[in-house]
């Protein structure tokens, strides 16, 4: 549907600012708590790829100890993951509170903010770090054809459990597809997905 994204601009705007109305104590509570319980600042503030490989800064809550960029290059060989992506399931940086809102996706919340400026929507591939974009192949690049989003296809569809290539194959088909059908139906697995935290480290 050629009206689709145009609609779906605005029923991102629409949604994500009633979310941060809505869950804004919430946002108050998690804020408390990852300042009391580790070093650092609250917020963690991120270059990423959008749409057409263009760079915004992403926002999330820290979940990890604050020179955890730094420490990346020594724990390259724990990666479990194939491919581009970094993940390790008991990775030493994230922090107690930390592992609770990767587990529940809670951490993400402040990119309603992203996707209220336009550089994120509601639902799309999660958007990539410098060092997985730089190393992903061309047919992979499929990706960028949309605006990242918050949630997307691979995450309720494993997220970590995936391969990189099943990763990159649900988010190439996304890219190819996308409607407001596929979007409602990513939207309504989202929370269980949250609530159950399955594939996510």
């Amino acid at each position: 549907m050629q009206a689709w994204p145009a609609l779906k601009r605005v029923g991102d705007v629409v949604l994500a600012s009633a979310g941060l109305v809505a869950l804004a104590p919430l946002l108050v509570v998690v804020s408390i708590a990852v300042a009391i319980t580790s070093k650092g600042g609250v917020l963690f503030v991120q270059p990423r790829v959008g749409r057409d490989e263009e760079w915004f800064t992403l926002i999330k809550f820290r979940t990890m100890v604050a020179d955890a960029s730094e420490r990346q290059a020594e724990l390259e060989h724990l990666n479990e993951l194939d491919g581009a992506v970094f993940a390790i399931r008991h990775d030493p940086r994230v922090t107690a509170v930390g592992r609770f809102l990767r587990r529940t996706s809670l951490d993400e919340l402040p990119q309603l903010v992203n996707v209220v400026k336009g550089e994120m929507s509601l639902v799309g591939p999660r958007p990539l770090p410098e060092r997985d974009h730089s190393l992903l192949d061309e047919d992979s690049k499929v990706r960028y054809l949309v605006k990242p989003g918050m949630t997307g296809l691979a995450q309720v569809s494993g997220r970590n459990e995936l391969s990189f290539e099943e990763m990159m194959a649900f988010d190439a088909l996304y890219a190819k597809t996308c409607s407001a059908r596929l979007d409602l139906s990513i939207l309504l697995r989202t929370p269980t997905v949250m609530v159950t935290g399955r594939g996510a480290y």
